[in-house]
């Protein structure tokens, strides 16, 4: 009799802390913040991101969405679109923002963020081959480049000079580089030091030519609860600290 007692008292005890509990939240008007929803392009490659059926798994995407969704006090939920569908679908609402982008890449009413993720366009040769003094040192030569990608600082030197040798991704331009079946391919750093890193590119290169530098930004999607101050506050902890150096140098 005493055991149930006991038992009953503890009961009424919880009952009445979460009815406490619900009481405070109803009065401050308090409720759990839903998750900050990153968008990632479905054809997305590493170091950018793995994705294993609906998941992203693994990449520089899902660790810079976990990095700002914990600044902001959110769990993330990392939603891969296809390419096509990444302006309509942030569009809608679909997702909060998505990263590594530039306001000329995406079509669309988004507020931007500050600049903040660094990469580069290079042009590197193999060391079997003579070192170019310069992009127009390479006019009418075939040139290793990605399928769908624009190259508009390339085709302002060369013009009419540029001839294309397009590989399907950003890998295979590399090993075909490495194959010999170009001398010259365009590439962009993260990949390049990406490859190197896990031992898939071993091949030695003259130094690489700079052609272009990005600070890419995120968008934000006009529906998002989070709003462009906190998107750069939490932006600039991830610089000011240096974790955003950290979370780069994973995949260098």
């Amino acid at each position: 009799m005493f055991n149930a007692w006991r038992r009953w008292e503890r009961g009424l005890r919880g009952s009445l802390a979460a009815l406490l509990l619900l009481g405070q939240l109803l009065s401050t008007g308090a409720e759990p913040a839903r998750p900050l929803v990153m968008l990632v392009e479905t054809s997305a490659l590493m170091p950018q991101a793995r994705i294993e059926g609906e998941r992203v798994v693994e990449g520089l995407h899902l660790d810079l969405g976990q990095a700002l969704a914990r600044r902001l006090g959110r769990e993330l939920v990392a939603l891969p679109v296809p390419r096509k569908r990444l302006a309509e679908a942030l569009q809608r609402g679909e997702g909060d923002l998505l990263c590594d982008y530039q306001s000329d890449w995406l079509p669309g009413t988004f507020a931007w963020s500050r600049p903040f993720l660094p990469d580069q366009a290079l042009l590197i040769s193999a060391a079997t081959a003579p070192a170019p003094a310069g992009l127009v040192a390479l006019a009418g030569q075939p040139l290793g480049t990605v399928r769908g990608y624009v190259y508009p600082e390339v085709v302002g030197v060369l013009r009419t000079g540029f001839r294309r040798d397009d590989a399907p991704d950003a890998p295979a331009n590399l090993q075909k580089l490495g194959l010999g079946r170009v001398q010259h391919a365009l590439t962009g750093r993260r990949v390049l030091e990406y490859q190197q890193r896990i031992g898939r590119f071993k091949l030695a290169l003259h130094a690489p030519l700079v052609v272009s530098e990005v600070l890419a930004r995120c968008a934000l999607s006009p529906s998002s609860p989070v709003g462009l101050a906190a998107l750069n506050a939490a932006i600039q902890g991830l610089v000011g600290d240096g974790e955003l150096n950290h979370l780069l140098g994973r995949y260098r």
